[in-house]
Formats: C-alpha cells, sequence, structure tokens
C-alpha cells in the first residue's frame, strides 16, 4: 500500500513539473566550480505554465540546515540576510523572472551546497540544487640560499606555494641534487633543492615551477645559485719587454672570487717596493716614474674577500735595451708574402699536374700509333714475302745468291782460257767443284759454288780442243764466247764479271801452268802443286737459275 503512495506522489510530481513548469539552464551534474575573490553565478531559472511565481528564496546548507541568504518577492522587492547582505544579489533586475544569484567576490567558505526556492501561484512550489567548489589561485614564493665551496651536502633553495587544490612544484635546472617535496591539508605545499656546493656552480639558473588547474601554464620563479668561493689572483701587466726608461708601467692583481675581492695587497719577495711603485685600492700597482735596473724582482699580490685570500706572484726582468718588437705592418706583410707563396706552390702543382697529365697522354698516343704503323709494316712484309715465294724470277741479279741455284754453263776458264771439252770423265783427282771468288774494285769479295755434274754435261755442246805442241789447250773463240743460259753473248754479262775480267786473266794463266789436258781429261802436271787462286782474282761462272 505505501509503495503504491509513493509511487503516486511521484508521478503527480512529474506531471506538475511538467504541466505546471520546469527548470532551464541547469548546470551539468548540478556542481559549479569557481576562483577565490572572483565573481560567481549560481544559475536559477524556472519557466511556469498557467501559474504566477510569486516568491524566490536562496538557501545555504550548513551543518544546522539551511541558512537563508536573500529573498525576493513580487511585490515586496530584495532582502539579503545576515552576512551576506552587500556580498550577494540576483542576476536580473525581475528575480521572478531570471531568479540567478551572483556572489560578488567568492571566498573559501563560500564552497557548498545551494538551494533555489521557487513560490507560484496557484500550484505550489519548487526547488532546484547546486553545488559550489572553490579554488584558490596559488601563492607561492621562493627563497634563495647562499652556500659556500667546500662546505657538505645542504640546501640551496626552498620553493612553497599554497592554493586549493594543492598545487605540484618542481625544479627546472641543470644542477646535479635532490628535490624533497611535503604538503599541508590547508592545501600548502613546499620544495626543498639540496646539492654539494662547488664554485663551477655559481650563476647557474635553479628556477621553481608551480603547476595548478587555475594557471594556463606552470608560473616559473627564477632563480640562480649563488655560491661564494675564494679569490683566485692572477697578475698581469708584464709580457717580458720592461726596459729602462719605460712609463707609465703597471702591475695589475686579477681575481675572481665570490664576493668580488675589496682588499688587495702588494710586496717584493725579498725587499721592499720600490720608490715610487703607488699600489690602488682596485689591485694595481703603478709606477709614477720610469723603470731603471733596480725595479726588477718577484712580486706579489694578495687578495682578501669574506670567504678567503688568495695570492700570485710574478718575476720581472727590467733590461737595459728595449727588444726589438715586430709590428702589426710586419706581421701583416709576413701573413700576405706567406698567402702569395702557398697561392703559387699551389698553383706550380696544378702546372705540374697538368702537364705530367698532358705528356702522359700525349706518349701514350704515340705508343698506339707506332704498334699501329709496327703491325702494318709487319702486315706489309708478310705479304711481301709471300708475292717472292709465289712469284717466279728469270733475272739472276735481282735475287740473292744464296736463294738462287746455280749450275755450270759454259767453259771454266781457269787452265790458260781453254775449255773443257763436253761428255768429260771427272775421276776423283779431277776438279768437279769449284769455289768462284769475285772481288770489286771497292774491295767487296763476291763469293758463289757451282757444282758440275755429268747431266749437265751432257746437256751442253762445248766448242772443239785443238791442242799444240806443247799439249796445250787453245780457245779460238774466246772473243766470241755465249752465255747460252742467259741467252747473250760474253759482252752482256753482268757488270760485276766485265769488270774483273783482268783478275780472270791472271788467274787463267796460273791455272794453265799447273794443268794440262790428256784425251780430254783436265790432269796436274807431275812435279807441280795446284795453283792457289789469289783471293783478289775473280773466277766467272756462267749460270743459270734452275
Amino acid at each position: 500500500m505505501t509503495s503504491w503512495l509513493t509511487l503516486s506522489l511521484r508521478l503527480l510530481l512529474s506531471w506538475m513539473y511538467v504541466t505546471r513548469g520546469e527548470f532551464v539552464e541547469r548546470p551539468r551534474d548540478d556542481s559549479l566550480r569557481s576562483v577565490a575573490e572572483e565573481e560567481t553565478v549560481l544559475p536559477c531559472r524556472f519557466q511556469p505554465t498557467d501559474s504566477v511565481v510569486v516568491q524566490v528564496t536562496w538557501f545555504k546548507q550548513t551543518s544546522d540546515g539551511w541558512e537563508q541568504i536573500i529573498t525576493a518577492h513580487r511585490v515586496d522587492g530584495q532582502t539579503a540576510f545576515g552576512t551576506w547582505s552587500g556580498r550577494v544579489r540576483f542576476k536580473s533586475s525581475n528575480p521572478t523572472v531570471d531568479s540567478s544569484l551572483v556572489v560578488l567576490s567568492t571566498e573559501v567558505s563560500d564552497e557548498g551546497r545551494y538551494k533555489c526556492h521557487v513560490n507560484s501561484y496557484p500550484f505550489g512550489t519548487f526547488d532546484q540544487e547546486v553545488t559550489l567548489t572553490v579554488w584558490t589561485i596559488p601563492i607561492s614564493s621562493l627563497d634563495a640560499v647562499t652556500v659556500v665551496e667546500g662546505q657538505s651536502y645542504r640546501q640551496a633553495a626552498s620553493c612553497r606555494s599554497l592554493a586549493r587544490p594543492p598545487p605540484l612544484l618542481s625544479w627546472d635546472t641543470e644542477l646535479s641534487g635532490q628535490s624533497v617535496n611535503r604538503s599541508w591539508e590547508n592545501g600548502a605545499v613546499t620544495a626543498h633543492y639540496s646539492l654539494h656546493p662547488l664554485r663551477s656552480m655559481n650563476g647557474k639558473k635553479l628556477d621553481c615551477l608551480v603547476w595548478h588547474p587555475t594557471l594556463t601554464g606552470p608560473r616559473r620563479h627564477q632563480n640562480q645559485l649563488v655560491v661564494h668561493f675564494p679569490p683566485d689572483s692572477e697578475v698581469s701587466g708584464y709580457s717580458g719587454d720592461w726596459y729602462v726608461g719605460l712609463e707609465r708601467a703597471a702591475l695589475s692583481c686579477v681575481s675572481g672570487g665570490n664576493p668580488r675581492p675589496q682588499l688587495f695587497t702588494w710586496a717584493r719577495l725579498g725587499e721592499a717596493l720600490p720608490e715610487g711603485a703607488i699600489p690602488h685600492p682596485n689591485g694595481t700597482l703603478e709606477f709614477g716614474r720610469p723603470l731603471s735596473l733596480s725595479d726588477g724582482g718577484t712580486y706579489r699580490c694578495v687578495a682578501k674577500n669574506d670567504v678567503g685570500v688568495g695570492a700570485a706572484e710574478l718575476q720581472i726582468s727590467v733590461t737595459e735595451f728595449p727588444e726589438r718588437q715586430t709590428t702589426t705592418t710586419e706581421k701583416t706583410l709576413m701573413v700576405v708574402v706567406g698567402v702569395v707563396a702557398g697561392g703559387l706552390l699551389i698553383l706550380m702543382l696544378i702546372i705540374i699536374i697538368t702537364v705530367t697529365c698532358h705528356q702522359k697522354k700525349k706518349n701514350k698516343m704515340l705508343t698506339r700509333e707506332l704498334t699501329e704503323k709496327k703491325e702494318e709494316i709487319s702486315t706489309l712484309s708478310r705479304q711481301a714475302s709471300f708475292r717472292r715465294m709465289n712469284s717466279v724470277s728469270t733475272d739472276a741479279r735481282g735475287a740473292t745468291e744464296e736463294s738462287i741455284p746455280l749450275r755450270v754453263d759454259g767453259t771454266l776458264s781457269s787452265l790458260g782460257g781453254t775449255r773443257l771439252p763436253p761428255h768429260v770423265p771427272t775421276p776423283s783427282p779431277i776438279l768437279q767443284s769449284g769455289e768462284l771468288l769475285g772481288q770489286t774494285d771497292e774491295g767487296a769479295s763476291r763469293s758463289a759454288s757451282a757444282t758440275v755434274s755429268p747431266r749437265h754435261s751432257s746437256r751442253r755442246s762445248y766448242p772443239p780442243v785443238t791442242h799444240d805442241d806443247d799439249g796445250d789447250e787453245e780457245d779460238d773463240d774466246d772473243d766470241d764466247e755465249v752465255d747460252e743460259g742467259l741467252g747473250g753473248r760474253a759482252s752482256r754479262e753482268h757488270p760485276d764479271d766485265r769488270e774483273s775480267q783482268s783478275s780472270r786473266s791472271q788467274a787463267s794463266e796460273a791455272h794453265s801452268a799447273g794443268y794440262r789436258v790428256t784425251n780430254g781429261t783436265v790432269r796436274f802436271k807431275p812435279g807441280t802443286n795446284p795453283t792457289v787462286v789469289s783471293p783478289h782474282a775473280s773466277l766467272v761462272h756462267k749460270a743459270q737459275i734452275v
């Protein structure tokens, strides 16, 4: 029974909302988010159906119930209550039409649940609730800590932030250290960065970044680490060129300590500072007079700051005469000469390389041409040789003696001009072959060999041989001798044969003195030796090519 009653009531209320009116522009999930110290609008707009809105009232939920904030009557106007007075108002000048509530300066304490209560006539009241969440913009700070070189591991910077919801803190740095973060219930967060201090860390970036939903990006707190360290002194102003009479000579004590040194002390080891040497508070030792030989020595500079001291020494030598220094013009000239020399060297190398490549190319072309010429000459030589072998020449004088076979054709004029008879048998002691030597007027020697064979002898016809009373043979036709092989008379013989006729005559006389003819056979005379033919004598053999 009770369940049916509850269901009927819900249906009635739904019917009333649908038929009697409804709230429009409702917030999503009935929740809003706002930022402290900014204006906040709580939406509430009711559209009635066949009814009239008489009064609108806003409430805030507390631990004791609902606290009334402000009300607006159709006839009596607006009224704010308690501490809300002056802090809230309706958004529209006609609250019965648009009942949205405006909180002028939102506070963290304003966070909670609110209700918009609408009274209509004649259909009663209608309610709409909304939850407000208030965020705060982070309030953050960075505290830098000055550290000293050589100290133990310690805190170098601290970053704090407070906001709703709690923010997130981080560090942007390249230093080698470690961060420790802490948070509290009120939304406060802290971050401490610790490291081992070194002078190389001085001035390095150590920024704190604050991240929060109310910010479009991280909020950066810039910071540079400060590390104090003792001075590191150095003496400058002397480059080994001091001489007697030099004016305005000075030494400077340069130091890189942190903080910068404020006290400088000058001294000369083993003796006092020379007269006229004036120390200045900025660390300069100035010679107020021209230098002398006594100004030499070892000078010491001591710099002091709040952390410690630093000292530096320098040996000073003063010469009698100034050393010649190379001027800027001379240096420039030397550089120009060096550049020109280098350019010429590079140009020479380029020319040499170019000429060498050209010569190599030319030599290759000449070698190729020479090879082609050799091949051409070799080809022509082989062709000429083939033509000589395949051709038949009838001119014996146009061939070499080694390549022309010879045979005796004629009479052997070796025995005083007598001719051998035909068909003469040749026993073993008889001369069958002879070596014919010839020599020209210039002293050149010629030789040939001819072999007399019986077959060849049978083919030849010799003139008759006549004998005188002394048994010698005579040739009546010496002047009319004909060369059958060459087809002409003796007067048509080779010019060399004609030039050596006198030599052949002498050789014939020498042979005729040692030989005789018996029954057609040439024999040695008893008691005589064969006559040796002089090498300068010429024996003429008439031959023809076989």
